[in-house]
């Protein structure tokens, strides 16, 4: 009886793995063009007949979705940012009610995420959380929209930015929050957080404390600024740095883990807050609330993230029009920031 050629003969004598020779017989842009033909070559060389059957099988929606954290630093073993934590309780709700399963993994940017999930079927469509540098992963998620993978991303929209991104609109929470500390009467202000094409989130909020400040008369060049990832010791660190330098009436920290750090770093100079400097954050992370004093900051939505995440993940699974997505944040007062006698 004649053997049957199958796809791992074609790998052995290509010298690839099998899962090149489906993409490449697939024609996936993610083998490039002379291994495809090399590999296209061996193939009809050895008279491979693809099984229409199992190739339509494997085309078949897996009714799975796959959420992929970026590692993110954190003072526990965890590698998730609080704030995430909330928003995998609203997608994993959302995708059961859409009849689908959720994966949840971390991104690997030394890893095909597509070969992992969508081009092995574990999963039709990525979600991408973190708040990971931007910088780090911008290549990936080009080659992602490139093969025409189906993925969200949690974050402000950009055209700028390869896919499609829903995000809470944080300049303009970056402006409330600032206002609010104005319209209490305090005058001179500094900013933790980093500012850097790298973290657009938290650049875009330093973008609405300046614009704040502006309207106000006051000059955001002349206020202190230090970079901080979101974890309390760089915002510890970051309002040290501050307070070596100058005592602010307010320090705005681009997320509660920063100004929970930069509450401490003030209690440690035998400052009050908000007696002697308000601190106000962003966020909303459960914490915020119990932290001493109450935080004030800024919430997003993370039930209605989750669940447009989910619904314009299955939008494009399906092939309908999808666009970004930009919610309204809401400024939640607490006492961190009293007003300034």
């Amino acid at each position: 009886m004649k053997n049957v050629v199958t796809s791992f003969d074609i790998a052995y004598k290509a010298g690839v793995s099998q899962s090149t020779v489906s993409r490449a017989l697939s024609d996936s842009p993610l083998v490039n063009k002379k291994t495809r033909d090399r590999i296209k070559a061996i193939a009809a060389e050895l008279n491979y007949k693809v099984d229409k059957n199992a190739s339509n099988l494997r085309k078949q929606q897996s009714k799975t979705l796959a959420l992929l954290f970026f590692e993110d630093p954190t003072s526990d073993d965890s590698s998730i940012n609080p704030f995430f934590v909330s928003m995998l309780g609203s997608i994993t709700k959302a995708t059961a009610a859409q009849g689908y399963d959720l994966l949840v993994s971390f991104q690997n940017l030394n890893d095909d995420w597509q070969a992992l999930y969508e081009d092995s079927h574990k999963a039709d469509g990525l979600i991408l959380l973190g708040y990971g540098s931007y910088t780090d992963y911008e290549l990936k998620l080009s080659q992602l929209e490139s093969q025409g993978t189906r993925f969200l991303r949690w974050g402000a929209p950009d055209v700028n930015h390869p896919g499609i991104s829903i995000g809470s609109d944080n300049v303009l929470g970056g402006y409330q929050i600032t206002q609010h500390l104005l319209e209490q009467g305090h005058k001179t202000f500094a900013f933790v957080g980093d500012v850097t094409p790298s973290a657009p989130e938290l650049k875009a909020r330093f973008e609405g404390y300046k614009q704040a400040l502006t309207e106000h008369g006051l000059d955001p060049d002349q206020m202190l600024q230090f970079d901080a990832i979101s974890t309390e010791q760089d915002g510890y660190k970051a309002t040290s740095h501050i307070l070596d330098r100058q005592t602010p009436n307010a320090i705005v920290c681009a997320s509660d883990l920063m100004a929970i750090g930069a509450i401490s770093a003030i209690r440690a100079r035998g400052l009050k807050v908000p007696q002697d400097v308000a601190v106000v954050g962003y966020d909303n992370i459960p914490v915020s609330a119990f932290s001493t004093p109450p935080l004030t900051t800024v919430q997003q939505n993370t039930l209605l993230a989750g669940k447009l995440l989910v619904e314009n993940l299955l939008k494009l699974i399906n092939n309908e029009p999808v666009s970004d997505i930009l919610m309204p944040p809401e400024l939640i007062t607490r006492d961190s920031c009293g007003r300034q006698v």
